[in-house]
């Protein structure tokens, strides 16, 4: 057992380094964030009071694009899969005493280390943008909002791993890529759905982003009441998603 989890760090390890090797990360993980924050709180301010939109308020902002942004980590990790199967790297590892299982662990590991990085950076600005609007944030609160967030990690990585497995590494980028604007669009990030009806909020109710994002809004707030249906939506499209992935890693990989 203990040879088997030194298989896996060693593993995880490398993955690690190709993955902050890549400038896309610090980009697109870490930078992009932070712009949006940026750019949407000033949009926010050029809003009137009186039109009553607190979307892009910081306290509904924050958690939202977290959110948004662990659709990216997605985009890595498929990316990085893809390309170590289209370069047969997979395939050479397989002589080594390590399982498929082992595998997948390896490519989880520093992604997740990426999320919760991103989380931390987001969070910790969201905090600052909270002191400089009259919007204070509460530590905890911010800490609370990463927490709640593991299962929208594990969700957009799963969702990495499946695609990495299934597809190239020219088709891989593109489908997540789509998950990314479909996870914007229905996520109720940049439109308030709580004022809104009909099927877009049937259908937002059925997939896994809105959820994300409410729970991690009333993380942030303090306020469970309700948190914990939204939470098992998530986690259960999450374990759903991986399951799938380790299927694919059995018959592709």
């Amino acid at each position: 057992m203990k040879e088997r989890l030194s298989r896996i760090a060693a593993f995880a390890h490398r993955c690690m380094l190709e993955l902050v090797r890549d400038p896309l990360s610090y980009i697109f993980a870490l930078g992009f964030p932070l712009v949006m924050l940026t750019v949407m709180t000033i949009l926010n301010g050029s809003i009137p009071p009186e039109a009553g939109m607190t979307v892009f308020r910081i306290d509904s902002l924050g958690p939202a694009v977290y959110i948004f942004g662990l659709s990216f980590i997605m985009l890595f990790t498929a990316l990085l899969l893809s390309k170590d199967r289209a370069e047969a790297f997979l395939i050479r590892l397989y002589i080594s005493p390590m399982r498929r299982m082992d595998f997948l662990l390896g490519y989880t590991l520093p992604t997740l280390v990426l999320a919760l990085a991103q989380g931390i950076i987001t969070m910790a600005a969201s905090m600052v943008i909270g002191g400089l609007t009259d919007v204070p944030l509460a530590p905890i609160g911010a800490l609370l909002t990463i927490l709640v967030s593991l299962p929208a990690m594990a969700l957009f990585i799963g969702s990495g791993l499946l695609f990495g497995a299934l597809f190239s590494d020219k088709a891989a980028p593109p489908l997540s890529s789509i998950v990314i604007s479909v996870s914007s669009f229905l996520g109720g990030m940049w439109m308030d759905l709580e004022n809104m009806s009909g099927a877009i909020v049937k259908i937002c109710g059925a997939l896994p982003f809105w959820h994300a994002v409410k729970a991690g809004r009333m993380a942030l707030a303090m306020d469970f009441n309700g948190i914990w249906e939204n939470l098992a939506v998530v986690t259960v499209w999450a374990v759903a998603v991986y399951v799938l992935a380790a299927l694919a890693f059995r018959k592709k990989l």
